[in-house]
């Protein structure tokens, strides 16, 4: 007999059979398929008749579709939306005890959203908080997702903010400015602090008239990626130049942030070498949107390029990372961006792996997560609806398993 989820339930005491409507596992959509979860790892998926419920409890999930957790690529959970507080301020006004209380607010919305993972890069300002915030999960202090992060972010001296104040005038900054040599010790100083990937910023808007030009050497990135690699670790960089992208790309950063001005020359590299894209399309939206474009046409100016730089991205063969930039905009509405790519021109499958096994891949996490097959963790969330033909169905979540837990 199956039994109807009761969503009250915070967790499944015995082995648990689901049965929903269709099955997305990280790379193709099924019928009529089941999974069993056992002591926080998925142990059997497949057709449902080929699925053991020896000992288990049957959750129906009639009409649902049942997918990995998705995964956030590129987050700050550490800020909020920028038509409630600017940037400026929320870097040299809001206390970090606020900041930090916020963030845990913004860490529950993304788990209850479906997001069970996330990227998040750079604290903006208040230091190693995003280390702290993760033990914190981890011990089971406060709800959220898995975290990687990236804590202060690497400037060059000079290219970053806030600025604006008197000469005399030294303000806290929004990320670690170092150069040349320095750069081997702040890496590794970051990785000491609890960095599990390094961001830096290829470009910054630092040019004689306030535009965005590269800002460190290539020789300078290199150094940064071949000692965060000794360790271990990816580089991440923040790049909306055409430059500054090419320089991280030889340098060996494994995602390029944003991407905007990108040419088919830099793009062909990227997929020659095997860099992805993160696109933050929900970030650039949402800021067209603070000034007041209501969604419809005429697009401004940086929509048109996004969408450019997409149609661009994607005829080079450059894989897509799903990273929105949350915090810019509302946390736990990290879908928006989902349903962008496929307004954007992505199909719905290549949006589902991208926010999938695309993503865990490229954060070489996918021995753990982001596909539903046996051995791998039980991070599994459920809609309403079929996703692969409607993004929006990403939007009604009514189920989401945290290692086997149920957290909603």
């Amino acid at each position: 007999m199956l039994l109807l989820l009761v969503v009250a339930a915070p967790v499944f005491a015995q082995p648990v059979v689901l049965r929903p409507a269709r099955v997305f596992d990280g790379d193709t959509m099924h019928e009529g398929w089941a999974v069993r979860v056992e002591e926080g790892r998925i142990t059997a998926a497949g057709p449902a008749r080929n699925v053991p419920t020896t000992g288990a409890q049957e959750v129906d999930l009639a009409g649902l579709t049942l997918l990995p957790g998705l995964i956030e690529g590129h987050s700050h959970v550490l800020l909020h939306p920028y038509d409630e507080t600017s940037w400026n301020d929320q870097v040299l006004v809001e206390s970090e005890a606020e900041r930090v209380a916020r963030a845990t607010v913004h860490l529950k919305n993304t788990l209850m959203s479906g997001f069970t993972t996330i990227r998040d890069l750079g604290t903006e300002g208040a230091g190693y908080a995003d280390v702290g915030l993760k033990t914190a999960i981890e011990k089971g202090v406060i709800p959220g997702p898995r975290m990687l992060v990236a804590t202060r972010a690497i400037v060059a001296t000079g290219s970053y903010g806030p600025k604006g104040f008197a000469d005399q005038v030294e303000v806290p900054l929004g990320a670690e400015a170092a150069d040349g040599p320095d750069l081997v010790r702040v890496v590794r100083h970051q990785i000491g602090k609890g960095a599990d990937v390094i961001k830096v910023y290829a470009d910054y808007r630092w040019g004689l008239g306030g535009e965005a030009m590269p800002t460190f050497s290539v020789e300078e990135l290199t150094t940064i990626v071949e000692t965060a690699r000794s360790s271990g670790r990816a580089v991440v960089a923040h790049a909306g130049t055409a430059e500054g992208m090419r320089r991280a790309v030889l340098a060996g950063v494994e995602t390029i942030e944003h991407g905007d001005g990108g040419t088919p020359e830099v793009f062909a590299l990227m997929a020659e070498r095997g860099v992805a894209l993160c696109p933050t399309l929900a970030a650039v939206e949402a800021i067209s949107r603070y000034g007041g474009w209501n969604g419809q046409s005429p697009m401004p100016e940086r929509i048109v390029t996004k969408h450019a730089m997409m149609r661009l991205a994607m005829d080079a063969g450059v894989t897509l990372c799903a990273g929105s930039d949350v915090g810019v905009f509302d946390h736990g509405d990290s879908a928006w961006e989902l349903e962008l790519m496929g307004a954007y021109g992505m199909a719905p499958l290549d949006v589902l792996r991208a926010a999938t096994s695309v993503n865990a891949r490229l954060f070489h996490i996918d021995d753990r997560v982001g596909s539903i097959q046996p051995g791998r963790l039980a991070d599994l969330i459920a809609v309403d609806g079929d996703p692969s033909k409607d993004l929006s169905a990403l939007r009604r979540v009514k189920l989401v398993m945290l290692e086997g837990r149920r957290v909603r």
